[in-house]
This record gives structure tokens, C-alpha cells and sequence, in this order.
């Protein structure tokens, strides 16, 4: 498949219908499709829960217009992000929200399959064992348990192929050196599904459930794996997002609002 600069891409006509959104307390500024699908408390989630640094080489997977990676970008100075996003469209969208937010010179975004070949990737500069971190957000609707969206942007965004998380998980691996970090936000319900894929290629595997609220069943999993660990896996203490009330809780508003980091990894 041909591999192109993110800012370089032609804006579909359906992509010019945007709306401009805040992250982060409004630290951030996102421009995004007003159909199909749309950054939610996930992306943001799921950059808390990277444990990047100074100097480290972050890949997303499935970037949408970005919202994870550059969160994560707010959040660590010095880290630098590359948005793999298959639709050029949306990468093209990407690109424009790391300038706009002043991270351009640490952030760039390219239109590129998560399925595509190794060679494909190392033209975009994503060479085997090249990266430090890599975070996901991968569609995770079960097409047997969920009725499709009849908007096809967000069916695409949001069901899961057959094979399809295998593919993801063993891109990531493929791109992770040696003890190279992967961060997953996925449905709880499918925590088995994600244990199996994960465990060929990476250990030391921590989760963190997420909760609505008080006593309320996880409604997602957050899952750090560490590339070729032999380490046990780790559950740590879950996040609930609201009080009884309806209220956020302090660590989700330290989170969402404030770019505060969830401790998952070790």
C-alpha cells in the first residue's frame, strides 16, 4: 500500500464537516469529524496509562485525529510520537491537531494499515525493534454481540474483525525493541481474548479495570505488557470514573482535566 505524508493527503468531503473539541481540561484542542467516530475519556485513559519518557520513541496504532498520542505528547516532554492511522483523511487531521497544539516538532502522523507489510512501515521511518512504546485503542465491538453502526466510519472504528487483535498485538510487537512497553485500553468483557493474544509475545503483563461507578462491573481494561518478559501478570487497583452521584471522581478529574498519569506499569 502507498505510505503518505499525513499533511500531505487530500481532505475528503466528508471530513470537512469538523468540529473543533477540547481535551484535557482544554489543553488540548482537536479537530474531529462530527460523524462517525469521535475521541472520548478512552484515548485519554489510554495515554495516562503509557508510561513514556524523555527521549523515548512512541508509536499509536489506530490514531483517529490523535487524541492519544498527542495527550501523551502533552503530558511527557521530550517523547516522541508517531499516529499510524489507516484513513488518510483522519491522519491528515492528525497533523494539523499536533501543529495547532505545538507539538508538531515531536508528533508527525502517517496514513498507514496497522496489517500492512514491514516494508511498508520501515518506509514510513517504523523499522523493526525501532520503537520504545506502543498504545492502542483497536476496535473492539465482538460483531456477533454488537449490532453494526449504520454509520460505516464508526462501524469500522468500533468492530472487531476475526483475527483482527492478533494483528494489532503482533504489529506492536514486530515495532518494539526488547523490553519495549505496549499499552492497551480494551473492553473488560474480552480481558481473556486480549490475555491469549498477548501472551506469545510480551509478559509482565499489568491490568487496571475501569469502573462507572462504586460497585459497578469494569467497563474497560487497561493493559500494559512488557516485550519479552517473563514476569507475572499484575492487577492493580481499578479507576472509577464517577461517584454514586454522578460526579467524577477526584482521580478521574486528575486524569481527564489535568493530565495526571495512572500508575500501570510496574
Amino acid at each position: 500500500m502507498q505510505v503518505s505524508a499525513a499533511n500531505c493527503a487530500p481532505m475528503p468531503d466528508e471530513l470537512r464537516d469538523v468540529t473543533d473539541d477540547a481535551a484535557l481540561g482544554g489543553r488540548l484542542r482537536l479537530v474531529q469529524p462530527r460523524r462517525g467516530h469521535r475521541f472520548g475519556h478512552d484515548a485519554i485513559l489510554l495515554a495516562a496509562a503509557t508510561p513514556a519518557r524523555d527521549g523515548d520513541h512512541a508509536v499509536e496504532l489506530g490514531a483517529g485525529v490523535g487524541a492519544a498520542g498527542l495527550a501523551l505528547a502533552a503530558r511527557v516532554a521530550g517523547v516522541r510520537v508517531t499516529l499510524v492511522e489507516i484513513d488518510p483523511g483522519l491522519a491528515a487531521l492528525a497533523s494539523g491537531n499536533a501543529a495547532r497544539n505545538l507539538l508538531a516538532g515531536r508528533v508527525d502522523a502517517v496514513a498507514l494499515d496497522v496489517a500492512a507489510a514491514p516494508a511498508a512501515f520501515a518506509s514510513a521511518g517504523l523499522t523493526p525493534e525501532s520503537c520504545d512504546i506502543v498504545l492502542m485503542n483497536p476496535p473492539f465491538n465482538d460483531p456477533d454481540r454488537h449490532k453494526a453502526s449504520p454509520d460505516p466510519a464508526r462501524n469500522a472504528s468500533h468492530r472487531l474483525p476475526r483475527d483482527a487483535l492478533a494483528q494489532w498485538v503482533a504489529t506492536a510487537a514486530r515495532l518494539l525493541r526488547p523490553g519495549g512497553m505496549l499499552t492497551v485500553i480494551f473492553r473488560a468483557d474480552g480481558t481473556t481474548l486480549l490475555l491469549e493474544v498477548l501472551d506469545r509475545d510480551f509478559g509482565g503483563i499489568a491490568l487496571m479495570p475501569i469502573h462507572p461507578k462504586p460497585g459497578a462491573s469494569a467497563i474497560r481494561i487497561l493493559a500494559g505488557a512488557v516485550k519479552a518478559s517473563r514476569a507475572p501478570l499484575a492487577i492493580r487497583p481499578g479507576l472509577v470514573l464517577a461517584t454514586e452521584e454522578g460526579h467524577p471522581t477526584a482521580e478521574c478529574e486528575a486524569v481527564l482535566r489535568h493530565g495526571a498519569a495512572l500508575p500501570l506499569a510496574a
